[in-house]
Parts: structure tokens; C-alpha cells; sequence
């Protein structure tokens, strides 16, 4: 059990947290949110001894150990991608040479009867069980499942880390402090930098995780999916709910009701009782009474609504001016960066008013076919951007683009022309900076109000085509569902790159999926992606992988014995999919029943 204790901190003469206690148990999955700026990364800096408290403490039990994964690190790791996750064994790696070495020794000694000869063989000993007991005999497997399941390939293992991308790099630190195993661990934002295979890999790892989790993430669904408690970040104050996020919003919702219900309804009470006081103040034969409803609003205790922080951004974006019917057509386009082909042969048409999610994994041209799109990058073969298209675009890296030494104000109203820079400060108002914040030098903004000033630029000019490269890495809960929102009502055509599976949900009506230099496109939203990727899965276990097969063959297993395995497998997937349509079928006929109830029920005068 860990335990925070009555913390406080304060930056600029301001609370940040003002005496916060909460405990973390055993196998605990917590969700730590709130908005931007709430303090989230700070507490998980305290809880980790990297930060001392102004007052209070961190009580935590003897022999944890603890990993933290901040959202940005200085990486230094100079050996290939292998090593320097293998490193995370690093006690392991000590006792395997000294196993080594008193293993050498014993085999040059030749006095078995020798004191020194018994210590070895005791040390040895030793050595050998504690080595077991951390799983250093599983190591290299360990690591390869993990780097395989953050979605690195067997051929990238050996490639130096530096030849990676930032991205990538934060992957084989997230990896480290997984196969660390620590006591209790901490991660802020470890999806950022992870595709959505990854995640859900991710999510599985987690569930089966023996130790308590502490997850800062705007990912609604990892959060339900992971998380058993939330707590909550608001005003200074933590608040535990002891459920999943979604279930912690309607819990929240309800609460907050059920105190302004409880406070006016104590409102009225008191203001009934003050006006038959005031009536009868000065009547001799009601002092009694008098008196009594006197001591009756001393004893009361006053009922107080929790204060809740209603800031939140508010915008539209722009009318659309009209382009023509085809925005974007490829034919028989490829990119190359020197000999590395990422891709190969794409045709695709983008028709206008099309919502688009492009998904795949990291490095499989995502952002890249985006670069072409919006006329950034050349390529070879025939692509053709529509009549009367205006381009609007959100790089991955946007915020990051913004000039650090420019002030907020200056950020937009440099870039601001005709009407709009009258409207600049109203513009700044809906996206949070009012006041003296938008004189605010950028580089000292944190990394959500950065996004929020990168989106606000994309107002400044109307566009029929914008392409958001991962737009929500670093903004709060509510400021993604208010671009969400924004983005429904979007009179234009829209390409999103983007993992979070909750934003995605009901925003697109095509995903377009980047796998091996090519593409492949499904009709509807991310989650109907996922399930027909679920059934191309299925009906892949039909033909197995030959290479596998042929290997298996090589070793001696008959054509037979391989087709009935793999009979096997397919079977049970389908009966497994099966089982859950038969249960789905069930739940539907008992709500039509109750619906077909319900009819006839308002269909009677009387009772209706």
C-alpha cells in the first residue's frame, strides 16, 4: 500500500494541490484525470520521489520499487534497439557474469576440501536462485514479446536506437520500464507515441499486470478498458471514484445534482424558517418558538456544492467554400526516402465531404501520404489535387512548430488578416488565453496550450480540406470532445491521422488502413474497422502463413496434422464469435419484448 499524505504545492503564489491524501493498493488500475495544466504530471513527480512537496509526504513500503514513464525524457541509449531494452535486466545481467565467473573459478580449482572452494559453491548457489526468481532464464524471450508487442519488428533489433524517431525511441523506454516489472507503476501518456495495435497490446499487458497501475491518459477508451478507479484532479482537490472513467462521469454528473438538489431544497428550508422569525420576532407568545427555529439554523450544518472548473474552449470552425467533386486522386503514386519504399503503386480517390481516419502502424506512411496531400512532399506516378481545394493542416509535430519566442497574441495576429485581426483577442478567449495569458511567451506554454494555440490558427482562414495529424496527443478530455464536436459539424472534407479509438468513433465514414507500402479502405468508423479486421483475422487462419507451414513440415509435421491444427484454431474462433452473436440475438429479443410491452402500455388511454 502506498500512501500520499495531506500534499501540498503551489507555483506563482497559487495551490496547485492544497493538502491532497489518497492510497494506492495492491493490483490497483487507476486513471489519473483532469484538465490540462490540473497537475496530473506533477503528482506522478511527487509519487516518485522526483519532486519534494511543500508539505505533506509519500509514505512508500519497504523493498517497492517503482517505474515511472514521464511524457518527455532525455533519451540516451547509444547500443541497438535489443540492448538497450535488454538492459532493463540489469540485475540479471550482473548475476549472469558472476554465475560466470565463479563458474570458471570452480572449474580451475583443484582442492574441493578448500573453505574458499565451499564459499563459491554457496555464493553460486545463491547466485543461480536469484537469478531464476527475477526471470533472468526468460529474458531475451521477454524482451522480444515486448518489443514485438509495441510493434517493432524482429529485423529492427538490431538496428542502433538512434536511427529512430523520437517516437520510437520513447517505445523502447516504455518497454524498459515494462519488463522491469516494478511494484507499482507509472505512466503519463504512454499512448502517444503508440499505434493502435500497440495499444490494444498494450491494454492486454496491463490487465494481466501484477502490480498497481497509475495511468494518466486522454484516452477515453484505454481508461475503461484498463482502469477500476478514478481519480479525479480539480481546483486543488482529488476526488476518488472507485470506478472505470466512463462510469466516473455519470457518477460525477449525478453527485452534483444530488448536492444542488440537497442544497436548494436546505435553501428553502432556511429561508421559510428566517421569514417565520422575522414574523414572529417581537410576539411574546411565539418567543419560545422563536427561539427554537433560532437554535434549529445554528445547529444546522450548511450544505456546500463542490466548485467545478467550467472553463473549457468553445469554437466552430469556418464555412467550407466549395471545391470540386473529386478533392484528391492518386494513380499508381509511390514515395521513396532513398532505398526505403514506404509507398508503393496507391490509388485512392477523396471525394468531397468524405471524413476519413487514416490508421496503421507507425511508419507505415501515414503521415507521409498527408505530406503529399496537402503538397509538401514530391513523389513519382500521378496524383491530382481537385478545382477550388484550400488546404488546412495540423502536423503531428504543430505545436512544437510555433515560434518559441513569440508571444500568444503575436502567434495568431501575425498570421491574421482582413476582419479577423479585430477578432484575434475573442478568438484567444474561446481557446482559454484571455487576459494577461496572451502575452505569454510560448516555449513556457505546457504541451495541451500549445495545441490549443496551433488549432486556433487553423480558424484564421476557411479551408474544404483539413488534415489533422494526431491533433489530440496533448489536449484534456473536454477540449477533444469540443473538437470533436467542431469537427462533426464540419461542412468539408476531413483526413484525420489518429489512434485514440474514442475520438475516431462516429467522426468518419471511411478508414483508410497503411500496411506493407500499401492500402486498404473500409467503409464506416474506426470501430467498424476494428471488427472487420477481427474477420480478415478469421478468415486468415483459413490459410495460416505458408512460411510457418513449410517450416513445420521441414520438422517432421505431416500436410495433415498442419490442416487439422489449423482446422482447430479456425473452429474455435468461430464458435467463440458465434457464441457472442447468439448472445447479442438473446439481449435483442428481450428488449423487443420489453419495448412491444411498453407499446401497448402507452397505447391504453387511461393509463398513458
Amino acid at each position: 500500500m502506498y500512501s500520499v499524505n495531506n500534499i501540498s504545492i503551489q507555483f506563482s503564489g497559487n495551490w496547485l494541490f492544497e493538502e491532497v491524501s489518497f492510497l494506492i493498493n495492491h493490483r490497483d488500475r487507476i486513471g489519473l484525470v483532469g484538465k490540462n495544466g490540473a497537475g496530473k504530471t506533477t503528482l506522478l513527480n511527487v509519487i516518485s520521489k522526483q519532486m519534494e512537496p511543500e508539505s505533506g509526504d509519500v509514505v512508500l513500503p519497504a523493498n517497492r520499487s517503482i517505474g515511472y514513464l514521464p511524457q518527455e525524457m532525455e533519451i540516451s541509449g547509444s547500443g541497438n534497439v535489443y540492448e538497450e531494452a535488454l538492459s532493463a535486466f540489469e540485475e540479471a545481467i550482473t548475476l549472469e557474469k558472476r554465475i560466470s565467473h565463479i563458474t570458471e573459478e570452480l572449474e580451475s580449482s583443484t582442492d574441493f576440501h578448500d573453505t574458499r572452494y565451499t564459499g563459491m559453491l554457496e555464493e553460486l548457489n545463491r547466485a543461480n536462485e536469484r537469478y531464476q526468481m527475477i526471470g533472468g532464464y526468460a529474458k531475451e524471450a521477454e524482451t522480444e514479446k515486448v518489443l514485438q508487442g509495441l510493434g517493432f519488428s524482429p529485423t529492427d533489433f538490431r538496428r542502433p536506437l538512434k536511427e529512430f524517431s523520437g517516437g520510437w525511441q520513447m517505445r523502447v523506454e516504455l518497454a524498459k520500464i515494462l519488463l522491469t516489472k516494478p511494484d507499482l507503476l507509472l505512466l503519463d501518456e504512454p499512448t502517444n507515441h503508440l499505434d493502435i495495435e500497440a495499444i490494444q497490446w498494450l491494454e492486454g499487458f496491463l490487465n494481466n499486470y501484477p502490480g498497481a497501475v497509475v495511468l494518466v491518459s486522454h484516452d477515453r477508451a484505454l481508461l475503461d478498458n484498463i482502469t477500476n478507479r478514478t481519480l479525479e484532479i480539480m481546483l486543488g482537490k482529488v476526488y476518488d471514484y472507485k470506478v472505470s472513467y466512463s462510469e466516473y462521469v455519470i457518477q460525477r454528473e449525478e453527485q452534483r445534482e444530488n448536492q444542488i438538489a440537497t442544497f436548494n431544497n436546505q435553501q428553502r428550508e432556511i429561508a421559510r424558517i428566517e421569514r417565520f422569525i422575522e414574523r414572529f420576532r417581537y410576539k411574546n407568545t411565539k418567543a419560545s418558538q422563536v427561539q427554537s427555529r433560532v437554535k434549529m439554523l445554528d445547529r444546522m450544518d450548511t450544505i456546500e456544492v463542490e466548485d467545478v472548473d467550467k472553463s473549457t474552449i468553445h469554437f466552430g470552425f469556418p464555412p467550407a467554400p466549395r471545391s470540386g467533386k473529386v478533392v484528391f486522386e492518386a494513380d499508381g503514386m509511390s514515395k521513396s526516402y532513398g532505398n526505403l519504399n514506404v509507398l508503393k503503386n496507391i490509388d485512392v480517390a477523396l471525394i468531397r465531404n468524405d471524413a476519413i481516419a487514416f490508421v496503421g502502424k507507425n511508419g507505415e506512411g501515414k503521415t507521409t501520404m498527408a505530406r503529399i496531400i496537402i503538397g509538401e512532399l514530391d513523389y513519382t506516378g500521378k496524383a491530382i489535387t481537385g478545382s477550388n481545394v484550400k488546404i488546412g493542416y495540423f502536423a503531428q509535430n504543430q505545436a512544437e512548430l510555433l515560434d518559441p519566442d513569440k508571444t500568444v497574441f503575436e502567434t495568431i495576429d501575425d498570421v491574421a488578416v482582413g476582419d479577423m485581426r479585430t477578432r484575434v483577442r475573442g478568438l484567444l478567449g474561446s481557446f482559454l488565453f484571455s487576459g494577461d495569458d496572451i502575452y505569454k511567451k510560448v516555449k513556457v506554454l505546457s504541451g495541451g496550450e500549445k495545441s490549443r494555440l496551433a488549432i486556433a490558427r487553423l480558424l484564421l482562414t476557411p479551408v474544404n480540406l483539413l488534415v489533422l495529424d494526431e491533433p489530440t496527443n496533448h489536449l484534456d478530455m473536454r477540449s477533444k470532445d469540443i473538437l470533436k464536436n467542431a469537427l462533426l459539424n464540419y461542412d468539408g472534407t476531413l483526413i484525420i491521422v489518429s489512434h485514440d479509438r474514442d475520438f475516431l468513433q462516429g467522426l468518419t465514414n471511411r478508414v483508410i488502413e497503411f500496411r506493407n507500402r500499401g492500402i486498404r479502405q473500409y467503409q464506416g468508423d474506426i470501430y467498424d474497422f476494428l471488427e472487420s479486421r477481427k474477420l480478415a483475422h478469421l478468415r486468415d487462419l483459413e490459410s495460416s502463413r505458408p512460411g510457418k507451414d513449410r517450416e513445420r513440415a521441414n520438422n517432421g509435421e505431416s500436410d495433415n496434422k498442419i490442416r487439422y491444427q489449423r482446422k482447430k484454431k479456425y473452429e474455435k474462433e468461430l464458435r467463440k464469435l458465434t457464441n457472442q452473436i447468439n448472445s447479442v440475438e438473446k439481449g435483442i429479443s428481450a428488449y423487443e419484448e420489453e419495448l412491444a410491452l411498453l407499446d401497448k402500455m402507452v397505447s391504453e388511454p387511461g393509463k398513458y
